[in-house]
């Protein structure tokens, strides 16, 4: 097997001579005078150094993910080939360089082809995922009864075997802490982008809204660490024992408090900016006919900008639902079906890690379940995020 560092390092190299050399070419084919040329020295330059670097480099990128798939390396024969596109590129756009040359054209060709790679690495990094978790699902329903998996009502796994694997109790779990904290977050974040954006002067608004935003910045560990020292004693001490709903500071209400904090500033944020995007000519109108200040944000404003909160109370759903750290120290790790806020309960990015931490045997469902779990939690944000797209696109009003 051999490395590629060397070749690729090689034809960086060699794109950069051939840079200098094609500029120098071109003003030799111009005799000097540039007028002369359809295009300039440096697009030449640029042609033959993209020709020269483009060709290996994509031949890498898809030997990288057939390899990847074929559990194959690379060999002195692809070395030599990627060598040849390189070489062989760099020699033909030289040879190319006239005056009447349009290296222009082929440059832009050259930086296209880029920028749809680029543009695309979204698209395959999303199949890449679904495909990469869809195998192993696959395997691991071979193994373990779907049905099982979707309807039991238990979560018990066990290595040895015997194991009960469903999922319900840790969906309960998700979505039970992603409601606590959305109900937390998004009136406080609501508030905080009504006041940011109509109330706030310019020079509280510099201050108060990278305030806010400093939140979304903080590690989730950290919030993960705030959640098991502040927070759960605090809401144990003061709350549940006192009210007889439990003893232990680990509970769906310290992860969604928590959690809720963290979310304010992805609610105050994209409602701020959504606010903002409501002509000032509607809010003119609207106190012009008698409204006070509070009753066109309330009639006006927010009515308004209401499809686009609600894609931004959506995307933050998505991203609670896929929050891990914060609910392994606040919540615990208990599977379990219950109404009490204050007890211990687990959810499905937490069974995920559990389930792939230490010695596992990736032939075994109690591995493999992590992939299903991987993949309905997947399915389950996606169509968050989709169904927030489509209400914003649906609703939303073009403003000149």
């Amino acid at each position: 097997m051999q490395s590629l560092t060397t070749p690729l390092f090689l034809i960086f190299a060699l794109a950069v001579i051939g840079y200098y050399l094609a500029k120098s070419r071109a003003m030799q084919v111009a005799g000097g005078d540039i007028r002369g040329l359809v295009s300039l020295p440096h697009q030449h330059a640029l042609n033959t150094a993209l020709a020269t670097v483009v060709p290996p480099t994509a031949a890498v990128l898809l030997f990288a993910l057939y390899g990847r798939f074929a559990d194959t390396g690379p060999s002195w024969l692809f070395t030599l080939v990627i060598m040849g596109l390189g070489v062989t590129g760099f020699a033909l756009s030289l040879i190319g360089i006239k005056t009447n040359s349009r290296a222009r054209i082929f440059a832009e060709r050259w930086i296209l082809g880029l920028l749809i790679f680029a543009s695309s690495i979204a698209v395959m990094t999303t199949i890449g995922i679904v495909f990469s978790m869809l195998f192993e699902t696959f395997n691991f329903f071979g193994q373990y009864d779907w049905r099982d998996f979707f309807f039991s009502l238990t979560w018990s796994p066990n290595f040895r075997g015997n194991s009960d694997l469903g999922i319900i109790p840790l969906l309960w779990g998700t979505l039970y802490v992603s409601f606590i904290a959305l109900v937390f977050a998004v009136p406080v974040g609501l508030f905080a982008a009504i006041y940011l954006s109509e109330y706030a002067s310019p020079r509280m608004r510099s201050i108060a809204k990278p305030a806010i935003e400093v939140l979304a910045g903080i590690p989730t560990i950290v919030y993960g660490l705030f959640a098991l020292i502040t927070v759960g004693p605090l809401l144990r001490d003061y709350f549940a024992e006192p009210m007889g709903l439990g003893q232990s500071a680990s509970s769906v209400m310290t992860a969604g408090l928590v959690m809720g904090i963290m979310l304010i500033p992805f609610v105050s944020s994209l409602s701020d900016d959504i606010i903002n995007a409501v002509p000032q000519a509607m809010r003119d109108g609207s106190l012009g006919l008698g409204a006070t200040p509070s009753e066109t944000i309330r009639q006006v404003v927010i009515p308004a900008a209401l499809p686009g909160i609600v894609g931004a109370i959506l995307l933050a759903a998505s991203r609670a639902i896929g929050e891990t750290m914060i609910v392994v120290l606040g919540a615990g790790a208990a599977a379990r079906l219950s109404l009490n806020p204050f007890e211990a309960m687990t959810t499905v990015t937490v069974k995920i890690v559990s389930q792939l931490t230490g010695d596992t045997d990736f032939a075994s469902p109690e591995t493999l379940v992590a992939f299903a779990l991987g993949l309905t939690l997947f399915v389950i944000t996606l169509g968050l995020n989709v169904f927030a797209l489509y209400i914003v696109r649906k609703y939303r009003e073009q403003y000149e």
